[in-house]
């Protein structure tokens, strides 16, 4: 069985500020080391399950040169490849070589969500909202819809209460959940401790591993698929002018449509 393992920062517990997550500050320092723990409980999880290839992809935008770049490398789990500075969203080698399942640790919920803590979708600064066809999606969604062009199932997510739901309400109730924190708004949270948050996902992405005969179906939106973005601010939409297949539709609206999601997202981010 060959995984991966998508992680973000956000979704870490004790971690509900900004400043936790931007690479340069003390507490990033002492968070990136909540954050390699947690992912290093998901690889023990998966190795466990029986997972023979994990390979695990960095996909925190912390700034600088710490983008996809915050895991503390003397703290990783041996037995398990580790993925550094690669675009956010665009690795894909795994699911071509035939990956088996995709798993998500430290996720945040898509823009707007009430409890969702240091919720945002890709840019907390350029997008309010994305939709693939007509459903409403955060990072998730759309990590999950790219696995889904291989036929790769997402199993497992670990995050706040808010980040779960989302997930499960998204691809299917057979998504094994580690809720490690619960958010009070944005910016607060009440917090499992560490050691017990990666105790918990250890022990459940172990338990999404194990349950082959229950995953949940690829994520596949019906093609012609179409990724739709409202940006910000109007100044954005200048970024896509030019792009293959991408139209601007309005002042801060931007849409791709491909054959297949992978297609719709990859007109998107690259001029061709």
């Amino acid at each position: 069985m060959q995984v991966v393992i998508f992680c973000d920062m956000e979704g870490v517990s004790c971690i509900e500020t900004w400043e936790q997550v931007t690479g340069g500050t003390a507490l990033y320092e002492e968070c990136r080391k909540l954050y390699t723990d947690e992912v290093n409980a998901a690889v023990r999880g998966a190795r466990a399950a029986g997972a023979r290839e994990v390979i695990v992809v960095d996909c925190h935008g912390a700034g600088g040169a710490y983008s996809f770049k915050s895991f503390v490398p003397e703290r990783l789990e041996s037995g398990a490849q580790y993925v550094f500075g690669y675009p956010w969203a665009r690795y894909i080698e795994a699911f071509k070589q035939g990956c088996d399942a995709i798993l998500f640790v430290g996720a945040h919920a898509l823009a707007g969500t009430p409890d969702g803590v240091l919720c945002h979708t890709v840019s907390s600064e350029a997008w309010y909202n994305a939709r693939i066809n007509d459903t409403l999606v955060g990072e998730s969604g759309i990590l999950a819809a790219i696995a889904g062009c291989w036929n790769v199932p997402a199993v497992f997510v670990s995050g706040d209460e808010a980040t779960c739901r989302e997930v499960q309400a998204l691809l299917g109730e057979e998504v094994i959940t580690a809720q490690v924190k619960k958010g009070l708004g944005r910016y607060s949270s009440v917090n499992m401790a560490p050691k017990d948050a990666c105790a918990l996902i250890e022990m459940k992405a172990a338990q999404a591993l194990s349950l082959r005969e229950n995953w949940p179906k690829p994520y596949k939106p019906q093609g012609p698929v179409t990724f739709h973005v409202e940006l910000a601010t109007p100044d954005h939409a200048n970024d896509f002018v030019g792009r293959t297949g991408v139209h601007i539709e309005g002042p801060r609206t931007v849409s791709s449509t491909g054959e297949t999601f992978w297609q719709a997202w990859d007109q998107f981010w690259y001029r061709h």
